[in-house]
């Protein structure tokens, strides 16, 4: 990964739906050359997904609930943390797996329709995984801020516009 590539990562990263003319211009290369670096990030897995970060509190649906729960594990002979961290990821309501240093060793970040839905997840699926010692669950109750984007810093922009 040369400097352009990473060049590119971090601005598709801040702003997915840029324009490859955009692009091109803030790195000031070709658009097709721009294209091709993007392809090569997608092929070689450094690019996974394209995603949107959505205020589900000002959609008009129920976005659901949403907990972080700091799991307690055994890892197992040969695969360590990673065969338990692979079996709790492949559940569906499974957003997010994280290794942690400290006192739980996974972070699970899970959603379901209501609060009854995940501790039904965390009671009958995740605590039942062979190397499970034991969960704490927290509910997520506010977004102040997620992947970098803050959702209502409620301070308006008070800079004055400066034109030409």
């Amino acid at each position: 990964m040369n400097e352009k590539d990473l060049e590119i990562a971090q601005i598709l990263e801040g702003g997915a739906r840029l324009s490859t003319d955009s692009i091109a211009d803030m790195v000031e290369l070709e658009k097709e050359e721009v294209e091709k670096i993007i392809k090569s990030l997608e092929e070689k897995g450094i690019i996974l997904n394209y995603q949107a970060v959505i205020n589900w509190d000002k959609a008009p649906v129920n976005g659901g609930v949403a907990a972080m729960i700091d799991v307690k594990v055994t890892p197992k002979r040969d695969i360590g943390f990673d065969g338990v961290a692979e079996r709790i990821y492949r559940f569906p309501e499974v957003k997010a797996v994280y290794l942690m240093s400290g006192a739980y060793d996974l972070s699970v970040q899970v959603e379901g329709k209501t609060m009854k839905e995940v501790a039904y997840f965390v009671s009958n699926k995740l605590s039942t995984v062979d190397s499970v010692l034991s969960t704490t669950t927290h509910f997520l109750l506010k977004k102040y801020k997620h992947d970098g984007v803050i959702f209502e810093s409620g301070q308006k922009d008070k800079r004055a516009v400066v034109s030409p």
